[in-house]
């Protein structure tokens, strides 16, 4: 399930939140296909995977594990036309978020 609201407002309508150190170590190392899950992606974007959209973007790369870099400007016009994000930073927001509402329960 993607968050439809934000995750503030579904915060907000909680009252048994876990600490943050409950939900997430600072150790730990977030896969990007755990941030960009299927449900995410399939309903925020063209694609049904994460290594779908990556195979699919301007990258080299073929999924989500061989993703390194893409140039400057061809990941923003991609997710332009591709997701129903404006750019990267706005997807990549998107997907924290709704990792963050996954983790506490909200997604």
């Amino acid at each position: 399930m993607v968050l439809e609201i934000g995750l503030e407002d579904a915060a907000a309508k909680r009252d048994d939140l876990p600490a943050a150190d409950e939900v997430y170590d600072t150790d730990e190392s977030i896969p990007l296909a755990e941030v960009f899950d299927d449900a995410f992606v399939a309903a925020r974007t063209q694609f049904d995977t994460f290594d779908d959209l990556v195979a699919a973007s301007p990258s080299d790369a073929d999924s989500a594990d061989a993703l390194e870099t893409v140039g400057y400007g061809e990941w923003d016009e991609f997710v332009a036309e591709t997701t129903d994000f404006a750019d990267g930073d706005e997807f990549v927001m998107a997907g924290r978020d709704h990792w963050v509402a996954k983790r506490l329960d909200l997604a």
